[in-house]
């Protein structure tokens, strides 16, 4: 049976682990709302960590809620993704976004991000 669970092993937790993959990222999902960066790791399995500042979504509200969505998404998605180290990038205007939209950009930019790993393999 597939594990669908979110440990600390998928997600990035220190600042070395954001510099690895800001100072060479290979994959760059750009999009209208959020930019994705990643680089293939040695793990075997993705991990995820998120960049949203106050200056593109103001309300902590909304923050929390695009975090928990696009995070729902990644554990949901997890087995499907090749072994990237992945930071989200929240753009202006992805706050005005509704839950059912955010989900499919979401779809989208990982089905982009993995087609572009495993093109660089």
């Amino acid at each position: 049976m597939t594990d669908f669970r979110y440990p600390r092993q998928l997600r990035l937790l220190t600042g070395g682990d954001f510099k690895y993959v800001f100072d060479r990222a290979v994959v760059k999902v750009p999009d209208q709302h959020l930019l994705i960066l990643a680089r293939p790791n040695d793990l075997g399995h993705p991990r995820i960590g998120f960049v949203i500042s106050k200056k593109n979504i103001r309300r902590a509200v909304q923050r929390n809620r695009v975090r928990r969505i696009i995070r729902e998404s990644f554990r949901l998605h997890q087995h499907q993704l090749p072994a990237l180290d992945i930071i989200i990038l929240a753009r202006r205007g992805l706050d005005g976004l509704d839950n059912p939209d955010l989900h499919a950009m979401i779809r989208r930019c990982w089905t982009r991000a993995g087609k572009k790993a495993r093109k660089l393999t």
